[in-house]
């Protein structure tokens, strides 16, 4: 059952980058960013509403498993600034190999109080298999501008530890609600980026509202997603949801390109 999520997750992130991708063409990246966390937080906040969850702010709590939020946000502007400088297929691939090894420090340590799942004989299977897909993912654009790479690299570790603070957050809080800290911890940050990067101080509201409103739905898929995770990731090893949540993802892509008569990339497919 848990496996199955895994790769449900990896299909609701799909869709949700599409639809955040096509937000972000009509609005700008990072004003995309701020829409997306105030749609997260609206609709996190009616599903605590309509399921009688109460949200609480425990005063004992270490302040770090207040900042899954934060980490997600850096996700977002590791990738922004990477897009462009080396291919997307090196993007992914780079940021694949970020979450591997964050996923296996995490499993082997029991970092942020998780479980420790020993490296097992049967997960170099699945470890060498991994290493593949990434080196054939990547491409020659990756030895072009050493600081994207590293921030693709660092994308994939920022997506395993606000997952992972998340889901130990909603051991306290509860599942929904740990989505709904999440996306009010972000935006703030947000905001502040979004107003820092732009240049006139009218341009970040000087925009006609889409007649599209589907794509505003990306900060609920958020919501979805940051939930699935908080029920995932305490049952699973770091590297197995990794691993599935990707699956999902890639063919989920792949499947929206078709579609949509994107043209895929043939790397990622084999990758």
């Amino acid at each position: 059952m848990y496996n199955i999520l895994s790769l449900i997750t990896g299909l609701v992130i799909a869709v949700m980058v599409a639809l955040n991708g096509r937000l972000a063409l009509s609005y700008g990246n990072f004003n995309a960013i701020v829409i997306v966390h105030v749609v997260g937080v609206l609709f996190a906040f009616l599903l605590c509403k309509l399921t009688n969850r109460k949200i609480t702010i425990k005063k004992n709590l270490p302040l770090w498993l207040y900042l899954g939020g934060a980490f997600g946000i850096l996700t977002l502007i590791f990738n922004n600034f990477a897009f462009g400088k080396i291919s997307l297929t090196s993007i992914v691939a780079l940021g694949l190999l970020g979450q591997t090894v964050a996923s296996l420090l995490i499993d082997c340590l029991g970092l942020f109080g998780m479980k420790k799942h020993a490296f097992r004989k049967s997960s170099i299977i699945g470890f060498v298999f991994s290493l593949l897909g990434i080196l054939v993912m990547l491409d020659n654009t990756a030895e072009t501008a050493l600081y994207a790479i590293l921030l693709s690299f660092c994308s994939g570790i920022t997506v395993v530890l606000s997952r992972s603070i998340n889901a130990k957050l909603s051991q306290h809080v509860g599942d929904i609600q740990s989505s709904f800290v999440n996306h009010v911890v972000g935006l703030p940050i947000a905001v502040a980026i979004t107003i820092a990067t732009t240049k006139s101080s009218h341009s970040y509201i000087a925009y006609k509202f889409t007649p599209e409103p589907w794509i505003y739905l990306g900060g609920a898929l958020g919501v979805t997603a940051v939930l699935l995770c908080n029920i995932t990731v305490p049952k699973l090893s770091a590297f197995r949801l990794t691993l599935l949540t990707f699956v999902g993802q890639i063919f989920t892509g792949i499947v929206i390109d078709i579609l949509t008569k994107n043209g895929y990339s043939e790397a990622t497919f084999t990758g």
